[in-house]
């Protein structure tokens, strides 16, 4: 029978200006899934290499993404699924979207590709659901699609595609250390003052357009986060420090990717990306946190096919 084995890639959420709502999908950063068609019906999670995830597909991300996707398909075959999982959950990276996107898309390929990519989005939103208990899609959306999304809906589903500029960069730092989402929801305030929701869908609105005109200094203005940020960072050791230090670097800006714990700058260039991630290194090894840092590309495409057997 038919195999696949694709990559799912990491993403960063909120980026500062767009809390549950914009998204950017990182190169190098993500997960491989082998998915082959069985004769018997259903979904079969045979493996799960890296972390210790349920093998149930109720139970697990990518496996009701794919229950999700067969029950509207209803194939007179199933597909079993091994997971090599290298985006740590938990790790503010978009780890269960990447589960999520995956086991959807690789079964899409496998298909013949007969759903698009606005309806894999919707199944894999359930899988999501199960990680986050909420049905949202900033790192969904970017993780199927590539570059950097907004989700003006859930429902209807509505995503708006963004530009990427040329010379964009991201560094990320994971120190490992868990926040659990459910903690770093419970931090964030009922309601917030009018002036800084104006300020902040001020710097949203100027976000899009700087993507749109590769205006840099436009990006680097509007990385602001007023509202979330004040609240999540206290939950992050050394999250100032390597705010200023990057910033001191030459970076656009510095935040919070998706809940925490892990920390994103955007840079203009590999050189200053370079000097950012070296003196964000500095920080951590002057400590006893465990800790991983990623310099990437923004990926335009999303997803890959590794290898594919007929």
């Amino acid at each position: 029978m038919k195999e696949i084995k694709i990559s799912a890639p990491a993403t960063v959420a909120n980026v500062s200006c767009g809390f549950d709502v914009l998204g950017f999908c990182l190169e190098h950063v993500a997960d491989e899934m082998i998915i082959r068609e069985v004769p018997q019906k259903g979904i079969k999670i045979t493996q799960i290499k890296g972390y210790n995830l349920p093998l149930e597909a109720h139970k697990n991300v990518a496996g009701v993404s794919a229950l999700a996707l067969i029950e509207d398909a209803k194939p007179d075959y199933g597909y079993e699924i091994e997971i090599i999982k290298h985006v740590m959950p938990g790790s503010g990276i978009g780890s269960s979207a990447a589960s999520a996107i995956g086991s959807v898309y690789g079964i899409n390929e496998l298909m013949g590709r007969p759903y698009t990519a606005n309806e894999l989005i919707k199944f894999a939103i359930k899988g999501e659901a199960i990680a986050s208990q909420c049905e949202h899609a900033d790192n969904i959306a970017p993780a199927l699609l590539g570059g950097f999304t907004l989700v003006k809906s859930v429902s209807p589903l509505t995503v708006c595609e963004l530009p990427t500029p040329d010379d964009l960069f991201a560094v990320i730092v994971h120190p490992k250390i868990e926040i659990k989402t459910s903690e770093s929801r419970a931090v964030l305030p009922k309601e917030v003052a009018l002036n800084d929701a104006i300020k902040q869908w001020a710097n949203l609105g100027s976000f899009v357009h700087a993507l749109h005109t590769s205006d840099y200094d436009l990006i680097k203005s509007s990385l602001e986060d007023v509202i979330i940020e004040p609240h999540r960072s206290k939950l992050i050791p050394l999250f100032q420090m390597v705010k200023e230090s990057a910033e001191n670097n030459k970076a656009l800006g510095c935040g919070i990717s998706g809940s925490g714990p892990s920390i994103f700058t955007l840079c203009k260039g590999k050189f200053v990306a370079k000097d950012v991630a070296d003196a964000i290194k500095d920080i951590f090894n002057t400590t006893d946190i465990d800790f991983e840092i990623h310099t990437s590309k923004i990926n335009t495409k999303g997803p890959a096919v590794i290898d594919f057997k007929n």
